[in-house]
C-alpha cells in the first residue's frame, strides 16, 4: 500500500475501555514516554486517580458528554484525528482549519455484551451494552492503520510497548492489530445479531452472521495438513467449548468434533444415570443404569472393539467406581458434568486421558443455530432440539407395545437422533445392542446393526442374539418393508419410526404379520 511509514512514534493515544485490566500500567507507560494520553468517563476517572496525567476527551473536543456517556467520542475532532492521512496535504489542511489533533494510538475494547447475554440481563440492560462509538472508533483507526496503530484487548499492551522502546510502532504489527480490530468487530456485531435473531423467533434473516473467540489453535484439523482452530461463542450451554480441561494433553480437532456429539447424547437422559461412548461422531454404545459404572459396563457390551480410542461422556458426576471401569480401556476423552477427587486421581493415572468437567448438562430441547459451510456458501438452521415423548406416539399396528417395550423405544429414537443417517437403533433394557450409522441404504444399516449385536455376543461369549426380544428405532421411515423385515430377521419385536411413506401400508402389514408393534414419532431425525 502506498503511504505510511514502517515504524510510527506516537505523539498521542486515546484510551476508552470497558476492561480495564492492565490500563494503569499501560497509560502510565505511555505517559512515561512522552505520550499525551486521552481519556474518557471511567477509564479518566480510574487514571486519574492513580495519578496518571490524562485529558478528558470533552476538553479535547469542547463538547461534554452526553446521553449518559451515549454520545461522547462521536465527533470529527476524534473522528478526523484517527482518519486523517499523514502525507495527503488536504487532510493536514483540514487538520489544520479545523484544529485537529492527530490521534496516533487508539485504544478500544467494547461495551461487554456477550457477557450481558451469557448472565442472562434484561432485555433494556442488553440493549444499553451496544457500543456504536467504540466500534466506529475502531473501524476508522483499522483502516488508518498506515498510520496509527489500534488496540482493542489487554493482551496487546505489552506487545506494542515493547515496540515503542525499539524505536516504534512497526507497519507490520500495525496491520495485524488492524486485522484483529475488523474481526473483533465483525465478531461483536455477529453476537449483537445473533441475538436480535433469538429475540426475533430464532431465524435469520436476510442477512447472516457468525463470530467467536479464539480459544486455542489446535495442532491440525481431521486430517494433519490441515490446520484448525478453536472459536467460543453463541451461548453458554454447558458443553465442550464452557468445559474445564482437569487433565490429559491437549484436544484435537477430532476429539472436540466428538466429544460435543457425546455430550450432546447422554444429554437427553436426565432421569437416571446414563453412558454414551463416541467413536467419529456416531455412538458405539449408550445405556443407562442404577450407576454410573453399571450404564458405562453395559454401553462397553454394546460394541467394545470400537470402543477403543473412543470418547465417554457421562450425565452424573463421575465417581470411582465409574472412573475405574473407563480406564481400563484406552480412552481419548471423558467429559460429565463434575468429577469427584476419587475420579480425578483414578483418571489422573493415564496422563495422556483428557478429563472435562462442565458444570451442567445441555438441555436437549434449547434453541439455538447449526452452521455449516458449503462452496461459496454458509447454511444455517435450527438446531435439532425436537423431542418425541410417550403421548406423541402413535400405535399404527394391531398390536401395542408393551410398557417395557415403550420405555425401550423412547430411548432408542433419543439414540438414533444422534447417529449418522441413514441410522438404525437395536434397543433391549436400557441399552443399545446394535447400532447401524451412515449408510446410503437403511437396509443396510439394518443388516449391520444386526451385525454388530452378534460379533458383540460373541464378544461376551453370550449364545443367544441380542437383538432378539429388542426394539428397533430408524432416524426415518422406512421406504419399503425390507428394511424392517431386516429387524424382524434379527428378532426385533417393536419398531419406532417417523412414518410418512407412502409405503407405510406396506410396512405396518408387514409388522403386523410377524406380531410386531410399531409406532410412529411423526418427527425424523435426519443427521448429516
Amino acid at each position: 500500500m502506498t503511504g505510511h511509514l514502517d515504524r510510527i512514534q506516537p505523539k498521542r493515544a486515546l484510551i476508552s475501555v470497558s476492561d480495564k485490566a492492565g490500563l494503569v500500567e499501560f497509560a502510565r507507560a505511555l505517559a512515561d514516554r512522552g505520550v499525551e494520553v486521552l481519556t474518557t468517563g471511567g477509564s479518566r476517572a480510574m487514571l486519574e486517580e492513580a495519578g496518571v496525567p490524562v485529558t478528558e476527551v470533552a476538553a479535547m473536543t469542547g463538547f461534554p458528554e452526553i446521553m449518559d456517556g451515549r454520545v461522547k467520542t462521536l465527533h470529527p475532532k476524534v473522528h478526523g484525528g484517527l482518519l486523517a492521512v499523514r502525507d495527503n496535504t488536504e487532510h493536514q489542511a483540514a487538520l489544520r482549519t479545523h484544529g485537529i489533533e492527530p490521534i496516533d494510538i487508539l485504544v478500544v475494547n467494547l461495551y461487554p455484551f456477550e457477557a450481558t447475554v451469557a448472565r442472562g440481563a434484561s432485555v433494556d440492560d442488553t440493549i444499553e451494552n451496544i457500543d456504536v462509538g467504540g466500534p466506529a472508533m475502531i473501524r476508522a483507526a483499522a483502516k488508518n492503520h498506515a498510520w496509527l496503530t489500534v488496540v482493542v484487548e489487554p493482551a496487546d499492551y505489552a506487545a506494542v510497548l515493547a515496540e515503542l522502546d525499539a524505536g516504534g510502532v512497526p507497519f507490520d504489527l500495525r496491520r495485524r492489530l488492524a486485522a484483529k480490530a475488523f474481526s473483533r468487530t465483525a465478531a461483536y456485531d455477529a453476537a449483537i445479531s445473533g441475538w436480535f435473531a433469538g429475540a426475533l423467533g430464532g431465524e435469520t434473516g436476510d442477512f447472516a452472521a457468525v463470530g467467536g473467540r479464539l480459544q486455542e489453535a489446535l495442532r491440525y484439523g481431521e486430517n494433519p495438513h490441515q490446520w484448525a482452530r478453536f472459536y467460543v461463542g453463541g451461548g453458554n450451554r454447558p458443553g465442550v467449548a464452557t468445559a474445564r480441561q482437569l487433565q490429559g494433553k491437549q484436544l484435537s480437532y477430532n476429539n472436540i468434533n466428538d466429544t460435543d456429539a457425546a455430550f450432546e447424547l447422554v444429554a437427553e437422559f436426565a432421569d437416571e444415570p446414563a453412558v454414551a461412548i463416541i467413536k467419529h461422531a456416531n455412538p458405539c454404545g449408550v445405556a443407562t443404569g442404577a450407576s454410573l459404572a453399571e450404564a458405562y459396563g453395559k454401553a462397553l457390551a454394546c460394541d467394545p472393539v470400537s470402543a477403543f480410542g473412543g470418547i465417554v461422556a457421562l450425565n452424573r458426576t463421575l465417581d470411582a467406581d465409574a472412573a475405574a471401569r473407563i480406564v481400563d480401556v484406552f480412552t481419548e476423552v471423558i467429559i460429565a458434568p463434575d468429577a469427584t477427587d476419587e475420579a480425578v486421581a483414578l483418571v489422573a493415572a493415564k496422563k495422556n486421558l483428557r478429563l472435562l468437567v462442565t458444570g451442567g448438562l445441555p438441555d436437549p430441547r434449547a434453541p439455538g443455530l447449526s452452521v455449516r459451510t458449503v462452496a461459496g456458501g454458509l447454511l444455517f438452521q435450527s438446531r435439532d432440539n425436537g423431542v418425541v415423548t410417550a403421548d406423541g406416539l402413535k400405535v399404527v399396528t394391531r398390536r401395542a407395545p408393551t410398557d417395557r417395550e415403550l420405555a425401550d423405544m423412547l430411548f432408542a429414537f433419543k439414540v438414533a437422533k444422534h447417529v449418522k443417517s441413514n441410522a438404525i437403533v437395536y434397543v433391549k433394557d436400557g441399552r443399545t445392542v446394535g447400532i447401524g450409522a451412515g449408510q446410503m441404504s437403511r437396509v443396510d444399516s439394518s443388516r449391520i446393526a444386526a451385525r454388530k449385536a452378534e460379533d458383540a455376543a460373541r464378544a461376551a461369549g453370550v449364545a443367544e442374539r441380542l437383538t432378539e426380544g429388542a426394539v428397533v428405532a430408524s432416524d426415518a421411515f422406512f421406504p419399503f418393508a425390507d428394511g424392517l423385515e431386516a429387524a424382524i430377521e434379527a428378532g426385533a419385536t417393536a419398531v419406532i419410526q417417523p412414518g410418512g411413506s407412502v409405503r407405510d401400508d406396506e410396512v405396518i402389514a408387514a409388522a403386523d404379520a410377524a406380531g410386531l408393534a410399531m409406532v410412529f414419532t411423526g418427527m425424523r431425525h435426519f443427521r448429516h
